[in-house]
């Protein structure tokens, strides 16, 4: 799979061309995919796409939409309370050749690298500008109850690179406290 195919899913249903139609201005600005690796029968693939509409004028906050596409493609708002006074989402490039079999791979080669013998399990990407670049930015669920958090760089194409790669247990996410005295 890959982000052009959910892309010509989206535009290609009713419900992305009544939002454009009623936001003509509204662009891409992250999306989220969750891959499982793991339930290959029945896997628990997620997949959405987020567009932010810019106000329009300075005194309302811009408004973020989210397709999700799991079962046909579904608009559902998203609450935008919590973002700063004139945040506004930086757009994301929709000609970005994102493959994510090539970014398995870069993943796979980088455990390999790094002596990693674990078993991809769970993969959860989110698609995002950052200062005008691109980036994927992942977590990795890994068998033994292993995590990596993962950064790809999505500027350079066609040489991706990825800028951060951390392995965490899961155990070190739990906060253990014994009692006090």
């Amino acid at each position: 799979m890959n982000l052009q195919f959910y892309l010509e899913k989206l535009h290609a249903s009713e419900e992305f061309k009544k939002f454009k139609r009623e936001n003509p201005d509204a662009y891409l600005c992250s999306a989220f995919f969750s891959i499982d690796k793991e339930n290959m029968k029945s896997p628990d693939n997620k997949s959405h796409l987020d567009f932010y509409v810019p106000p329009k004028d300075k005194n309302e906050k811009g408004k973020m939409f989210s397709f999700q596409l799991e079962e046909g493609v579904k608009l559902v708002p998203l609450d935008t309370s919590g973002f700063p006074d004139g945040m506004d989402s930086e757009e994301i490039s929709s000609d970005i050749n994102l493959d994510f079999n090539n970014v398995e791979k870069m993943i796979a080669e980088r455990m390999e690298k790094e002596n990693l013998r674990n078993k991809i399990q769970k993969i959860l990407f989110s698609l995002q500008n950052k200062e005008g670049k691109a980036f994927l930015i992942g977590t990795v669920f890994i068998s033994m109850f292993g995590l990596l958090k993962v950064n790809i760089d999505l500027s350079e194409k066609p040489f991706w690179k990825i800028t951060s790669f951390e392995k965490k247990s899961f155990f070190d996410m739990l906060s253990i406290t014994g009692k006090k005295k």
